[in-house]
């Protein structure tokens, strides 16, 4: 007589495969899109005046990003490195050039009186600008400012700006605030302005 072979009683295997499954998907991280953080202004109200009537060009610095990734600032080419100097120098207009951006004397708490630079950076490409350059630019445009309001820091509190309390970070965001405008894309191969 031949000797049966046990059977392997697989009932509860349709049950651990599934505690498996769930175990893996509550436990499992899934990579989350990150974007570029920007406030936007309030919309405009129908009887506002055109923008360009209500700020001065010496006050806008246009920075284009072409097709090819090439940049211009200010209408000269530049390299991706010098933008965050070029910027700083619009910002602050240390010598008063009457070709940079007016500064207004505006009373902030904690920090008193301080001349607040009127300038705007025009963020502005081609729509075939490569979307990694666009950041690159964008990193240095944020990182200009971040390096003026580190700068202020230091001179007024002796800390960095990140290491600030939330009211001397608020006086120090008021004193130079981030004004970065992103235009539309232009469309140079049909004839876009």
């Amino acid at each position: 007589m031949a000797k049966k072979t046990p059977e392997v009683n697989a009932s509860s295997m349709a049950d651990i495969a599934f505690l498996l499954l769930i175990f893996f998907l509550v436990s499992t991280t899934m990579n989350v899109d990150s974007g570029i953080m920007r406030v936007l202004p309030p919309m405009p109200e129908e009887e506002q005046e055109e923008v360009e009537d209500l700020v001065h060009k010496r006050n806008v610095l246009l920075v284009f990003i072409s097709a090819n990734d090439e940049i211009m600032v200010g209408g000269e080419r530049m390299e991706i490195y010098d933008i965050t100097n070029k910027v700083k120098e619009f910002v602050m207009n240390p010598n008063n050039d009457p070709h940079l951006p007016e500064r207004e004397e505006k009373e902030i708490d904690i920090l008193g009186t301080y001349p607040v630079s009127k300038g705007i950076v025009s963020l502005q490409n081609d729509r075939g600008t490569s979307y990694e350059m666009y950041v690159k630019v964008q990193n240095e445009l944020t990182r200009a400012f971040n390096e003026l309001r580190d700068a202020l820091s230091q001179e007024k509190f002796g800390k960095k700006f990140k290491d600030l309390e939330t009211n001397t970070k608020k006086a120090v965001s008021e004193a130079i605030p981030l004004k970065i405008s992103e235009a539309e894309p232009r469309d140079v191969t049909k004839g876009g302005k």
